[in-house]
């Protein structure tokens, strides 16, 4: 299909191309030939009447011009996606749509797994993919490579739609029988004692409590860095560490293991859990009515009105 000169086919290895900057990665990625996907960029060279990718040594960068397509680009093939490729009715006891959310085993474990088991109920054929947070995942979101980011609020973009799901603070949690602490814990045996906390990525990225506790000049000797948020409790029982986290999954913890729960003896702030998706997405039904369940479930603990939809599901 033709839109003046331009071969709107190209437009999808144009794209692939400014991502990739790579003749080979991108033709695996549209499982063409390279020699195919080498037609495709003399043609788009031709039609820009620019190189649009230049050699240099072995890599490939972009002309000026390349640079300033890379967003409208996308922006137009995202729109096409979301306004031909999705449905224009939503019937959650029929869809069979698969939705893909990058969150912390955090979010996961206080909110979003019961908030999923809930929607299963109206939506049993919805699949989902549940990642972990890595290096990039606002890049996930802008490329669309995921559907939603569930995070912090300091954590997400200013350029796309947000939703906030719940506020929690922190408490300090120790194995029951801690022999270095007392009925309370006070900020000078805070500091002393060994303390587990968490990075994320190949670049481990500290957790906002450390940040807020750098900020209030507190100091504390780490003795274990865990892979996750859930892994810490079991991390400290049995032992005289310490940790600051979530109260909602200290809290859950402490339902299951020999654990005590502290106040940080600080002024920590809280943090707000909040729900992104692409602003290309905003119109898509099936994603905002997931949306709308899991910041309902998140902030009354049940996805209102269910048995008034199970009934009519039913009907």
């Amino acid at each position: 299909m033709r839109f003046g000169r331009l071969d709107l086919n190209l437009l999808v290895a144009l794209d692939v191309l400014l991502a990739e900057r790579n003749v080979t990665v991108a033709a695996d990625r549209l499982c063409l030939s390279q020699s195919a996907m080498s037609g495709a960029l003399a043609r788009l060279r031709e039609y820009f009447d620019d190189e649009l990718l230049i050699n240099t040594g072995r890599k490939m960068i972009l002309t000026p011009r390349a640079e300033s397509l890379v967003t409208p680009v996308r922006n137009v093939l995202l729109q096409i996606k979301t306004t031909i490729t999705t449905t224009p009715e939503f019937l959650p006891a029929e869809s069979d749509r698969n939705f893909s959310i990058v969150m912390s085993d955090y979010s996961l474990d206080v909110m979003v797994a019961p908030a999923l088991a809930q929607i299963a109920l109206l939506a049993p054929n919805l699949t989902f993919e549940i990642s972990p947070i890595g290096d990039r995942p606002i890049g996930q979101l802008e490329s669309r490579e995921i559907d939603l980011l569930i995070t912090i609020d300091q954590a997400v973009s200013d350029q796309h739609p947000k939703a906030t799901l719940f506020t929690d603070d922190y408490v300090v949690i120790a194995w029951d029988q801690n022999t270095e602490i007392g009925e309370f814990l006070d900020r000078e045996t805070y500091g002393a004692l060994g303390h587990v906390t968490v990075q994320f990525g190949k670049a481990r990225l500290p957790t906002l409590e450390e940040y807020f506790l750098q900020t209030l000049k507190i100091k504390r000797r780490i003795e274990m860095f865990a892979p996750s948020f859930t892994s810490v409790p079991r991390l400290i029982a049995g032992t005289n560490r310490i940790a600051t986290v979530h109260r909602r999954m200290a809290q859950k913890a402490a339902e299951t293991m020999p654990l005590r729960l502290y106040d940080v003896p600080a002024e920590m702030p809280k943090v707000t859990q909040v729900v992104q998706w692409h602003a290309s997405a905003s119109d898509d039904q099936a994603l905002m009515w997931v949306v709308k369940q899991i910041q309902t479930y998140a902030q009354h603990g049940s996805i209102s009105g269910m048995l008034d939809q199970l009934a009519a599901v039913a009907e």
